[in-house]
């Protein structure tokens, strides 16, 4: 299962670097305001990346879930605490959510092997 994280970033990388490669400004800004959001500041990356995940999960966004499920993950979040904000989202989101958050719980899994 840990193939999952490799080919998700894999994947990302890849695009990221020919999307960035195009040499469109906007898109250059977009990515540019998105690293500097989750930086520290009054709150901290780890709460930043939670504050992410939910939103990501509310908008159904599964490339985004696996980026901060990722991201939270080596800023120290633990199972409980991600459990507890993808409670959150799921709540905020409705039942529509429930297919995303199952895909959270099994990259979140794949994330855990990958360490061991």
């Amino acid at each position: 299962m840990a193939d999952l994280v490799k080919e998700f970033n894999d994947y990302r990388s890849k695009m990221n670097e020919k999307l960035l490669a195009d040499n469109n400004k906007v898109i250059k800004r977009i990515f540019n305001v998105d690293t500097n959001a989750y930086m520290e500041g009054a709150l901290d990356v780890k709460t930043k990346e939670l504050l992410g995940l939910v939103a990501s999960a509310v908008l159904r966004c599964d490339d985004c879930i696996k980026y901060h499920l990722e991201t939270a993950y080596k800023n120290g979040v633990n199972k409980e605490e991600m459990m507890e904000a993808m409670g959150i989202a799921t709540l905020v989101g409705g039942t529509i959510v429930i297919p995303h958050l199952r895909r959270a719980y099994e990259f979140w899994e794949a994330l855990e092997e990958s360490v061991q």
